[in-house]
């Protein structure tokens, strides 16, 4: 199983911009998907986007503001988060192993295998 360290979450105001990073160890995982969850108090918690080899996916929400990206040479994911909103308040959890043939499938928490134990982002309006 690999190991997940997420970094760069913090309290940023409405319209400003984060960059979470998410560094794995225990091996290399760089033919398997990634992901973004985002847990908000008292909700369940939500695919935000995933990426597997050149390809992406994201929640309808966060298009066109977030993009996830990976370094295989560092063993490391990103998200790129702009624009942000009060509501994208929430923990975010960086998933590995999504071993779905098909990158829509790396949008549901249960293909993953591995996670992270997350990082908090508060928007402030």
């Amino acid at each position: 199983q690999v190991q997940l360290v997420e970094s760069g979450g913090g309290l940023v105001q409405a319209g400003g911009s984060l960059r979470l990073s998410c560094a794995a160890s225990g091996r290399t995982f760089s033919s398997y998907g990634m992901g973004w969850f985002r847990q908000a108090p008292g909700k369940e918690r939500e695919f935000v986007a995933a990426i597997r080899g050149g390809s992406t996916v994201y929640k309808d929400s966060v298009k066109g503001r977030f993009t996830i990206s990976r370094d295989n040479a560092k063993n490391t994911v990103y998200l790129q988060m702009n624009s942000l909103k009060p509501e994208d308040t929430a923990d975010y959890y960086c998933a590995a192993d999504c071993l779905r043939p098909l990158i829509t499938l790396c949008r549901s928490a249960p293909n993953f295998g591995s996670w992270g134990q997350g990082t908090q982002v508060t928007v402030s309006s």
